[in-house]
């Protein structure tokens, strides 16, 4: 799972890399009926998780070209999912701050349920 990184710059960065590690598999928005979205938690209406920075700015983006929240992955040539992207997002963030009280449990709630269901799905792979 790729997390934390924003922006066009940092997506150009990325699937820069990404097409040297995997050159004949494209990377695919997710929509929303995708399987790894079902799997252990229906997450039909999934929303921008934000990293720590939301508490002193209140914004749930980093940057102002990060606005949208991106779904992301790669599959294999027999439909795995190898790649679960998570772009203009900080999951790892709203797991490392889930206990303190300030950071919304909304988004830390939505951000292990996806981590589940990747996991789920991936290791199923």
């Amino acid at each position: 799972m790729v997390d934390d990184f924003h922006g066009g710059d940092e997506w150009m960065i990325f699937e820069a890399s990404m097409s040297r590690v995997y050159p004949d598999m494209p990377i695919m928005d997710l929509e929303n009926s995708d399987p790894v979205f079902h799997v252990l938690y229906d997450l039909d209406e999934r929303f921008q998780i934000p990293g720590i920075q939301y508490l002193r700015s209140g914004r749930t983006y980093e940057r102002y070209d990060g606005i949208e929240p991106k779904w992301r992955g790669i599959y294999d040539n027999k439909g795995r999912l190898v790649v679960a992207i998570c772009h203009n997002m900080d999951l790892g963030d709203a797991w490392e701050w889930a206990d303190i009280p300030q950071y919304p449990e909304r988004y830390a709630s939505m951000a292990y349920r996806v981590a589940l269901n990747y996991s789920r799905v991936m290791h199923r792979n």
